[in-house]
């Protein structure tokens, strides 16, 4: 059985401004939901310890504008692509990295925290405590820094993401 299990990743250079690192929403109905399984976020840009914020959001209409990013198998055995393809606009069916303007969709916060920039951050939430968006849901999934980092540069993001 295939496992349609992708991960949306990418590293980058930030914007000295509030920033969705990167965002996934589901394609239409009837086609696959999308389930998070797992969150990464680290920095390589600077050596001094700095405390970030981070939020796990669903964005509805209007969504970022993003640098577009194509999702990866997994599994390299299974022999389905994501039905998940790269886009800049955030529409439905598509995933990307590295905003460079948020939209103007309101962001409802499904999880918070805070992490040390040397550290990292790394979300493995148990399988009741995974996010669950179905096919044609009218919003996406974003990693967000809702504050500017302290450090630009060498910044790194990567989802897991069950088709389901």
């Amino acid at each position: 059985m295939a496992t349609r299990v992708f991960t949306l990743s990418g590293q980058f250079t930030v914007a000295n401004q509030a920033v969705t690192l990167a965002f996934i929403n589901p394609a239409a109905a009837p086609n696959f939901g999308i389930e998070i399984m797992q969150v990464d976020v680290s920095q390589s840009g600077t050596a001094t310890s700095a405390q970030q914020r981070i939020q796990l959001v669903t964005q509805v209409t209007a969504f970022p504008t993003l640098t577009s990013a194509t999702p990866q198998k997994m599994e390299l055995a299974d022999p389905n692509a994501s039905i998940i393809t790269g886009g800049t606009a955030g529409a439905a069916g598509t995933s990307g990295v590295n905003a460079s303007g948020e939209g103007a969709g309101t962001k409802t916060v499904r999880y918070e925290s805070d992490f040390n920039n040397l550290n990292g951050f790394l979300w493995c939430p148990p399988e009741v405590g995974r996010i669950k968006l179905p096919a044609g849901l009218a919003s996406g999934f974003g990693v967000f820094l809702p504050a500017a980092p302290g450090t630009l540069a060498g910044w790194a993001v990567s989802v897991m993401f069950r088709e389901y």
